[in-house]
């Protein structure tokens, strides 16, 4: 297989998310795949083995759940990709959607709460507020939360008389409070642990008449789990000795937890029982693993990959539980750890080098979005594909990256950009110290906030990148505050210290915009005409910018705000990024 065949192979390769069953229907399942050629839901029935596509909209879906009996699917229907819909639902046998409800209107999708009884909560962001609604087949509506900073629902319990409800009246999005209610709005608990030290709601008991809810907290510095009863106050924290991120899932009988930690881009499964405080790690292969859920029956199943390994989806019993039907995805190379010392402490990255060639190689930078995402051992096409073309990929968990407790995840507190491209900087000169790279050969790139650190980087840093492309980037985050949606304003609150009128100088610092006349190298935007997350006036003021400069650049707008739904989008832009490479950077062939 030619190379240029191979990478796009692997954008083309069906792949899915780890099926999620029905609490009282657990032969019943829902997952997402790419099969069809855009992500969308499917479903399956285990007993029979029957799956079918439940949704089709040309820019993919993203959001879908199942009702604890396996009747009901719903999912958030965004015709133009801009994050802005509604809740439908069809039976899982098949049919015609119908809103869940229709009377109200548009919003943004932030969560939604199901139970046996049919009542589900749906969480909606739209501009100016927050709310949370009670919805009942065939009645209207009932208001249960509103607010003007952010909150979403977080689980419903299995009868649902308790609604568990994130919020961040305190001011604090990245640090929520944990509410409990009665469905009459009845506060039942609530749980704040103070600045800087959020609280998030996972699941309620699976069995009925269980009010325990499981938890996260951060009092010790990292994400771990609670076991929390709202109405007596009763709480049971689990600690572990074990390094690493937790976060936790329900066994089938309530009576134990499986705790997925994360721990240097790696994924380790556990078993606690509640009983006793028993731990027992269970086996599964060296990777990441995105999601874990106990099977009734005590086993557990989870979607897997590695660097060099496409996903699967994997039991604990040691069998391949499903795979998208269609070619396999191309292998690729593994990846090496490195640990460097940072201005703000040791930074963990992850390099993948061409099979063929020798070092110094040319290099991108790839740069992860959030910020509060990290980059890990898992598959991605897209380094692959740079791989392939011979050059090596070095990935920075920069300050602000999960994974790694709460410090460094909090240590974008006003100051941001800067502190991301000080860590990516002191990644670079070791790097190019080993001699692992070409300084004059290296490329800045990223997604999102990736793509934001990327102009930013080729403004504050000039003389250490050879090029940059940014996909979906922020480049004013003031103009870009005006227009995104109202979760992202709450965040970056919560980031800046408040809004663009009261942190103003905060803003300015941080905007690409600021510094794009210091840039000196060849640019390259990707960006999406309804994108929600990175407005196109706030872009497009940058680019006018670029152009009176006269600086070197080139624009690539994509119908799709969100397209990593869409295979054949994913492999445009990539050929596009490998063009625009060759053409600037290196001047041998590559595919």
């Amino acid at each position: 297989m030619k190379a240029e065949e191979r990478w796009q192979a692997r954008f083309r390769a069906p792949s899915m998310t780890l099926p999620v069953w029905a609490r009282q229907a657990p032969h019943r399942a829902l997952y997402r795949s790419n099969a069809s050629g855009t992500w969308e839901i499917y479903a399956w029935d285990r007993t029979t083995g029957v799956t079918r596509q439940v949704t089709t909209q040309a820019h993919g879906t993203r959001h879908a759940a199942l009702d604890p009996t396996g009747q009901w699917i719903y999912w958030f229907a965004d015709t133009e990709s801009d994050d802005l819909g509604i809740w439908l639902r069809q039976r899982f046998t098949g049919g015609p959607d119908e809103p869940v409800a229709p009377d109200l209107e548009p919003g943004q999708p932030g969560g939604l709460a199901l139970s046996t009884t049919g009542v589900a909560a749906v969480s909606l962001a739209r501009p100016g507020g927050f709310t949370t609604h009670l919805v009942r087949p065939g009645e209207p509506s009932h208001l249960l939360y509103e607010h003007t900073e952010a909150s979403w629902v977080s689980d419903m319990s299995l009868d649902g008389e308790f609604i568990a409800i994130n919020h961040s009246e305190h001011g604090d999005f990245r640090h929520p409070a944990l509410r409990v209610v009665k469905q009459c709005g009845e506060v039942v608990g609530e749980l704040y642990d103070g600045p800087g030290k959020g609280v998030v709601g996972l699941r309620f008991a699976p069995n009925p008449g269980d009010r325990r809810l499981l938890t996260l907290h951060e009092r010790r510095l990292r994400h771990e789990p609670l076991v929390w009863d709202p109405k007596t106050g009763e709480q049971r924290e689990i600690w572990l000795k074990d390094p690493g991120e937790l976060t936790a899932e329900w066994y089938d009988d309530g009576r134990a937890l499986l705790i997925i930690r994360d721990d240097r881009a790696r994924t380790y499964l556990h078993r606690y029982d509640l009983a006793g405080g028993g731990l027992t790690l269970i086996d599964t292969p060296h990777g990441v693993i995105d999601e874990a859920r106990p099977r009734p029956g005590g086993h557990v199943e989870y979607a897997w990959s590695s660097a060099s390994r496409p996903p699967v989806i994997r039991s604990s019993t040691g069998h391949v539980v499903m795979n998208a039907v269609g070619p396999a995805s191309p292998t690729s190379v593994p990846v090496e750890d490195l640990d460097v010392s940072g201005p703000g402490g040791r930074i963990h990255a992850l390099v993948s080098r061409p099979e063929t060639g020798s070092a110094p190689f040319p290099a991108v930078f790839l740069l992860h979005g959030g910020p509060n995402l990290h980059d890990a051992d898992d598959f991605s096409p897209e380094v692959a594909a740079w791989v392939d073309a011979g050059f090596a990929v070095v990935r920075v968990n920069y300050r602000g990256s999960t994974g790694y407790g709460t410090a460094w995840r909090d240590a974008l507190r006003g100051e941001i950009g800067h502190l991301e491209l000080a860590d990516v900087a002191a990644v670079r000169e070791q790097v190019v110290a080993q001699g692992i790279v070409d300084p004059d050969r290296i490329v800045l790139a990223g997604t999102s906030w990736g793509g934001y650190l990327t102009l930013l980087g080729l403004g504050v840093q000039p003389k250490l990148w050879a090029a940059g492309i940014a996909a979906a980037p922020i480049a004013c985050h003031e103009t870009s505050y005006e227009d995104e949606a109202e979760g992202l304003r709450a965040y970056k609150r919560a980031l800046l210290g408040g809004s663009p009128s009261e942190q103003p100088e905060r803003y300015r610092d941080s905007s690409p915009i600021t510094y794009v006349e210091r840039i000196e190298r060849p640019l390259l935007i990707l960006a999406g005409i309804n994108d929600s997350r990175s407005p196109l006036r706030q872009l497009e003021k940058y680019v006018d910018r670029l152009t009176e400069l006269g600086h070197e650049h080139e624009v690539h707008y994509y119908d799709a705000a969100r397209g990593a739904l869409v295979v054949s989008e994913r492999i445009d832009q990539m050929a596009i990024k490998l063009n625009f490479t060759r053409k600037h950077v290196v001047t041998t062939d590559i595919a």
